[in-house]
């Protein structure tokens, strides 16, 4: 405390007086400011490099309450460990760093913040350091103790701090090309803000995340290391997904919330873009890439080239294994951390990432039996049934002439390639001659997939786990499935260890296609779309809803007046001795009249009303309920397709009605419905 006042005594010789302009208002603000002293209450911030600025961002109000309550605890902080972000971060509260658990990500600073200071230009408040912060606080007291203000002390890189009163602190930096006393603070430009305490900045400090946690969902990036329009990663796109969902189970899981019925869900990013350009090929393709346009041959390398990656069975291999390997990695170390974990898990994959998890799933087996195991199965299924010789199989090709000269070279099956390796699909998942994928069979030749359909002869591995629901978001598996050869899948056909599949796109996303027609190629029938998240349909689609109707109700009355006004033109005569008949047959045609367009609407509108009463049979990839839903375009959107494209295919992300959707199926396993059906 010393050391304080003998400093502040030293600035306060050459503190020159205050001129009017920047002092004149000081001496009009109350200066009761009580000389009651109380301790400034801390808050934990963390450091994120942000557009390439350090940004320091607040932990949520119980996380920091738990830094605090550890930092406090008299224990040493050196190797004490605090979980934080719901788990997904460690605090490392002797380093004052801050780890990430299930993902590579650069360790971050943290710091016990109190004093804060913004410039002109700066659009956050940054923390001081601790030990300043403290030197500040100290000055700060015996100011509110003596009731003497105006006090002066210098940082560490000499800039000057000034504590007019309790309501004005002001900082100076110095200007370049001062002696070595520095000029006085007047003279030194606009000063930045000093404040004291979490609460006097403004910044937005979350509540905590439910630490019950219901359901695990693992999400699988597309093409490229960027997500979205901003360029960011799968983490910081699946961040944004989860905070989403937090902010939907308040507004429409109130009551489950309320009788503690739930918690939250968890969604986990899994990354494998950077494992296969971590292999070597972006130095192989550097050498071959041409030097002009530089930019876009960067992003092609790096970005459109996923999509033939993974149509090579070499690097199909790396990506397959390192999306099963991850998702089994994090799972087990998800358990480590959640012992008392009792809920299912789930998969989700955006773009590419879909297809790579449906490629996986239709290559899962019903039992997590070992895989070892299997390759002595597969060896088995080989050698079952009656094998062609080498003569039948020339005989189909019609090339039964070479068959000598075959066995004279002893040229057998195997160095022609006849025997090709099979790959292994789902139980029951075999692509017959047809081209399409077969409903569940016991013969255990129907374990294996024909290569020859188009897909890459890779060895999928197993998941450790049963996924419960698969979903896709702009996916593209249709089109891969068509242009593999797969011409229909069958309506028997089911994942061998995931009971739901839902295939949710934009409608103008460049890169989503349909499954349902692929289920039922000979019928027209559109998606499920999906509600709006405050209810009802959007106004513009609404709109154009109600314009239709009126149309097709135009259009049936007018087709129901010409059929009248035709059938009343072509009527024969009445016989002059039957006008009493003829009068009763006026009055009853009235009520003829009004039953006429009745059985003229239904024959005009019955096939759009059946399609929406009637249910529709899409098979049982997932469990008998619809696979396609489409998302309600906006407004803005609707006035351009081809403009919003790709941001339409980056979209899901932040989509409420995607998220609500997710989260509705995932809850309705556990029997937890929303507090209003939408419609």
């Amino acid at each position: 405390m010393s050391s304080v006042q003998s400093q502040q005594e030293q600035l306060s010789q050459s503190d020159p007086s205050p001129s009017p302009n920047s002092c004149s208002s000081f001496e009009l603000i109350d200066m009761d400011a009580g000389s009651l002293y109380e301790p400034v209450s801390p808050h934990w911030f963390y450091c994120k490099i942000i557009d390439s600025k350090e940004t320091w961002i607040p932990f949520n109000s119980e996380d920091s309450q738990q830094l605090e309550e550890a930092y406090n605890s008299g224990k040493d902080c050196n190797g004490r460990v605090v979980p934080t972000d719901g788990g997904r971060y460690d605090v490392h509260l002797g380093e004052r760093m801050r780890y990430a658990v299930y993902w590579d990500e650069l360790a971050s600073e943290v710091r016990r913040c109190t004093w804060f200071y913004k410039g002109d230009k700066d659009n956050k408040y940054v923390p001081y350091s601790e030990s300043f912060s403290q030197v500040l606080e100290e000055t700060y007291m015996l100011a509110v103790t003596l009731d003497e203000w105006k006090k002066k002390l210098e940082s560490p890189n000499r800039e000057i701090i000034i504590l007019h009163n309790p309501k004005l602190m002001v900082h100076y930096q110095p200007v370049a090309g001062s002696d070595d006393w520095g000029s006085a603070p007047t003279e030194q430009g606009r000063p930045r803000t000093v404040k004291r305490g979490v609460e006097n900045i403004s910044v937005d400090i979350h509540c905590g995340e439910p630490l019950q946690i219901d359901h695990l969902v693992f999400v699988v990036h597309g093409i490229g290391p960027a997500c979205d329009l901003r360029f960011r990663s799968i983490v910081q796109c699946v961040n944004d997904f989860r905070s989403v969902s937090l902010n939907l189970l308040q507004t429409h899981f109130k009551k489950a919330q309320e009788n503690q019925q739930i918690g939250r869900v968890e969604f986990l990013p899994v990354n494998w873009h950077s494992p296969l350009h971590s292999t070597g090929v972006d130095v192989d393709l550097q050498r071959i890439t041409l030097p002009s346009i530089n930019r876009l041959r960067h992003f092609t390398n790096d970005t459109i080239l996923d999509v033939f990656f993974y149509n090579s069975p070499t690097y199909c291999q790396t990506i397959v294994d390192t999306v099963a390997s991850e998702m089994n990695r994090i799972y087990t170390l998800f358990l480590q951390r959640n012992p008392d974990f009792k809920g299912g898990v789930s998969i989700a994959g955006h773009s590419l990432g879909s297809l790579i998890l449906f490629d996986i799933l239709t290559n899962q087996k019903d039992s997590l039996g070992d895989i070892d195991s299997e390759k002595d199965s597969l060896n088995i299924v080989m050698d079952q049934g009656d094998t062609p010789t080498l003569e039948e199989d020339l005989k189909k090709l019609q090339l039964s002439e070479f068959f000598d000269i075959f066995e004279k070279e002893k040229v057998d099956k195997e160095a022609l390639g006849i025997n090709r390796p099979t790959l292994q699909p789902a139980s029951g998942a075999n692509i017959p001659k047809e081209s399409e994928f077969c409903s569940s069979s016991n013969t255990r030749n129907s374990d294996y997939l024909d290569v020859g359909i188009g897909q890459v002869s890779v060895k999928y591995p197993r998941l450790i786990y049963k996924p419960e629901i698969f979903f896709a978001f702009g996916s593209p598996i249709g089109m891969f499935l068509t242009v593999r050869g797969l011409k229909r899948i069958d309506p028997n056909y089911r994942f061998p260890t995931c009971k739901g599949f839902f295939n949710i796109y934009h409608p103008f996303d460049p890169v989503a296609y349909r499954i349902e027609p692929m289920v039922v190629p000979g019928v027209e029938f559109e998606p499920m779309l999906i509600p709006h998240h405050k209810g009802r349909k959007r106004m513009h689609l609404e709109l154009r809803e109600g314009l239709t109707r009126m149309s097709m109700d135009l259009k049936n009355n007018l087709l129901g007046s010409l059929r009248m006004a035709w059938k009343s033109f072509t009527r024969a005569p009445y016989p002059a001795l039957q006008v009493s008949e003829a009068a009763e047959e006026t009055e009853a045609e009235p009520e003829s009249t009004s039953e006429k367009p009745s059985d003229v609407n239904p024959e005009e509108t019955s096939v759009a009303v059946k399609e929406e009463v009637l249910p529709i049979n899409v098979g049982m990839l997932n469990g008998g309920q619809r696979i396609d839903y489409v998302l309600q375009e906006k407004p803005i959107e609707s006035f351009n397709e081809y403009l919003f494209a790709l941001q339409s295919h980056l979209c899901y992300w932040e989509s409420e009605d995607t998220v609500l959707l997710v989260l509705k199926e995932i809850y309705q396993t556990q029997g937890i419905f929303l507090d209003q059906p939408l419609q």
